[in-house]
């Protein structure tokens, strides 16, 4: 007899998966369990949405005050008194406008006086004491040229208007008396004034915001004012910026230079900006520590679901599945989870921006690698926390996975 050969069987190659197919089994455990997705998906949304929300506000900020720095310009300087060797509230001279307008370079010189005394209430019958931090100021008729201000309703005063009982309200000032309107009156200094104007926020004077303005010859005529300016504005040629500085103090003032204190109104933008910048570092810091959290969250929610399937893993391998099919089935479905929760937390960042821009009338600046940036710090934390569990669940043989089928 003939030996008998055993016959020799070829063992079957791995079933493949296509890539639609791959996504669609990963896809399988979220549909199966929503609640516990949504959940999950909801801690990477968060903090996406910090990061993106952060950052967005930021550009915009940035933008809104790059703006403002633009219109406004940065080549104003203020002159404004200091102090006496005694310690007392010195004075600018009477010519310190003139003087300034002399020096070479300048191509603009105002100023702005506040009135001794002088209290501005909505009428009346309200204390005196009680003015809501609105005072009353006497002002030059080129302030805004100057300072490139706007009227936001009404006039501003005119060689005319400047010799009568009318005023000019700051926005600042305007809101705090509940005016929205010319023809209102106030009551100023012992008598009532017609409010001819409102004007638009002035950047580089915050202190016209809050004022209440009177044409320089009344309050010279009608309101006992001595003529000395409070604060002296200064416009100048950009490159000449540097060199006025250091003879603006000496030329408003040359018995007392010392007495005088220059600045830069520009520089409380800029240093607005270098704050926002400080501040955003830290809440992206949050950010990442909530999206972190989140990271976490999906990885526990996998090794779970790693525990809950065994027999669905045991299956699949029993099928023919391989080891690398069940790892990438896992890390699909942590990508997924978390993919979701970024998109959702960049829509949300990007329209928590649109609306902080649209409140403070800047322009939207958004840029769009801050929209890739959280939809691909989303697909790395799912990738990052779908590792581990995914090798957990590749680790299991069919005989171990199956174990527990009933």
């Amino acid at each position: 007899m003939s030996p008998v050969i055993p016959e020799i069987r070829e063992i079957p190659a791995p079933a493949r998966l296509s890539a639609w197919d791959l996504v669609a089994v990963g896809l399988a455990g979220l549909r199966a369990r929503r609640g516990r997705a949504v959940l999950s998906a909801l801690g990477v949304a968060i903090g996406i949405a910090s990061m993106v929300a952060v950052m967005g506000i930021s550009t915009v900020s940035g933008a809104g005050l790059q703006e403002q720095l633009a219109r406004v310009g940065t080549n104003v300087l203020t002159v404004a008194p200091g102090h006496s060797i005694s310690g007392d509230q010195a004075s600018l001279p009477l010519e310190s406008v003139a003087r300034v307008s002399h020096i070479p370079g300048v191509v603009g010189a105002t100023a702005i006086a506040y009135v001794k005394g002088a209290t501005a209430r909505r009428t009346r019958l309200i204390d005196p004491a009680i003015t809501n931090g609105v005072g009353v100021a006497a002002v030059r008729l080129d302030v805004l040229a100057t300072l490139k201000g706007t009227v936001k309703s009404g006039t501003f005063l005119n060689a005319a208007t400047a010799r009568y009982p009318v005023v000019v309200l700051g926005t600042y000032a305007a809101d705090r008396f509940g005016i929205d309107r010319p023809g209102r009156q106030i009551y100023v200094a012992g008598r009532w004034m017609t409010v001819i104007g409102i004007l638009d926020s002035l950047p580089l004077a915050p202190d016209i915001d809050n004022a209440a303005l009177v044409g320089w010859p009344y309050a010279e005529a009608q309101l006992g004012f001595d003529g000395h300016p409070t604060i002296v504005y200064e416009r100048s040629a950009d490159d000449r910026v540097g060199a006025i500085a250091k003879v603006l103090a000496a030329t408003a003032d040359p018995e007392h230079p010392d007495q005088v204190q220059v600045s830069r109104p520009s520089d409380a933008l800029t240093a607005e900006l270098a704050a926002r910048a400080a501040f955003n570092t830290l809440f992206v810091g949050l950010g990442a520590v909530a999206l972190l959290v989140g990271g976490i969250g999906i990885a526990n929610i996998m090794v779970i679901s790693v525990l809950e399937r065994r027999q669905e893993i045991g299956l699949r391998r029993s099928l023919g599945a391989t080891r690398g099919q069940i790892r990438l089935q896992f890390v699909v479905e942590a990508v997924a989870l978390s993919l979701a929760g970024g998109v959702t937390g960049t829509v949300v960042g990007v329209a928590v921006s649109l609306l902080f821009a649209f409140g403070q009338g800047w322009p939207f600046a958004l840029p769009t690698q801050v929209v890739v940036l959280g939809v691909t710090a989303a697909v790395l934390v799912g990738i990052v926390s779908g590792l581990y569990p995914a090798r957990r669940a590749a680790a299991l043989t069919p005989t171990e996975a199956l174990a527990t089928l009933t």
